[in-house]
């Protein structure tokens, strides 16, 4: 081999390593400023809190400051966009749930392709919703609520957020596992809870956070949780699954980044917030809204991202539904 032939595969052996050592050097040097977390619903919820418990534990961790930026809107797709279009460098995040998992199949036209777009980094949070029922509903149980459906075939309404919400596929799925007939109405969450007190709808599957003093103090019925296993918040009450085998709507939330973001930060931040779930203080938070941590490598949170679509895919492609 000539000097000058060995000397060109050199060079071009030095540039092939060029994105591996710039990468390196990222993330050797990350963060090398404020990170943000860009939460696609609005301020206040489940979601929102479980961003700001984890967004403060990494600006103690990190030395850096981490800020919350709610932009809700089309059902999450706006926030998720923003990530996506984001540099690949870490310092924009995604609090990631089980709307965009729903959005992959409900919305044909996105400009992004979740699973391809967002590289999952880790879990914060799974949390069950909980099927409430009016007092004027004589069901007690899930296998009460079935036969009474069955035998009021239509008259039964369920309350959602909309079409595509969680609610509303919590309550499709459940529909499809039992063949009741029952007829969802929407108004949005807030709207949802008032008409289920009055009485205008009888059934809804909430977040636990939003219904748990209205059973408390009786003006709701708590039947059931939709989680494949009870809700420490809730242990008397039962699963949705132990009258109807393999029934499982389960909310989560997580951390993604756009993708070709260098692994050494996904892994870093993975090992960061896994610590963090760690913490008594946060466990204990996480545990008032009615969740608890959720835990795992950057692979793990993947592969419940990637079977979460299917599913609902599955859901939506069935019962035919469509975005508002």
């Amino acid at each position: 081999m000539t000097i000058a032939r060995r000397r060109l595969l050199q060079l071009v052996a030095g540039i092939a390593t060029l994105p591996v050592l710039a990468s390196t050097a990222r993330a050797e040097t990350y963060p090398a400023r404020g990170i943000r977390v860009i939460v696609p619903q609005a301020a206040g919820g489940a979601a929102d809190i479980s961003a700001r418990l984890i967004g403060q534990w990494l600006s103690e961790r990190l030395g850096q400051p981490c800020t919350i930026e709610n932009r809700p809107g089309a059902g999450g797709n706006i926030g998720t966009e923003a990530v996506v279009t984001s540099a690949p460098d870490g310092h924009t995040l995604l609090l990631a749930g089980s709307f965009n998992a729903i959005n992959a199949t409900l919305y044909d036209k996105l400009s992004f392709n979740f699973l391809r777009d967002i590289a999952p980094v880790a879990g914060i949070m799974r949390n069950p919703l909980i099927m409430v029922v009016h007092p004027s509903i004589p069901a007690k149980t899930v296998v009460e609520l079935i036969a009474y459906a069955k035998t009021n075939p239509g008259k039964l309404n369920f309350g959602s957020a909309g079409n595509g919400s969680p609610q509303h596929m919590a309550g499709e799925l459940f529909k499809m596992m039992t063949g009741i007939d029952m007829v969802q109405r929407y108004r949005g969450s807030a709207a949802m809870l008032t008409d289920l007190l009055r009485g205008e709808i009888q059934l809804a599957f909430d977040p636990i956070l939003s219904s748990l003093e209205q059973i408390k103090s009786g003006k709701l019925r708590a039947l059931a949780v939709t989680t494949a296993t009870r809700s420490l918040a809730l242990p008397d009450i039962a699963t949705v699954g132990e009258a109807v085998p393999g029934y499982e709507s389960v909310g989560w939330v997580g951390i993604g980044v756009p993708r070709h973001t260098p692994l050494q930060i996904v892994e870093k931040l993975n090992a960061d917030i896994n610590a963090g779930l760690e913490d008594a203080a946060i466990k204990a938070r996480l545990a008032d809204l009615g969740g608890a941590p959720l835990q795992g490598s950057p692979a793990e949170f993947g592969r419940l991202i990637a079977e979460q679509t299917e599913r609902w895919g599955n859901v939506i492609r069935t019962a035919q539904i469509k975005p508002e």
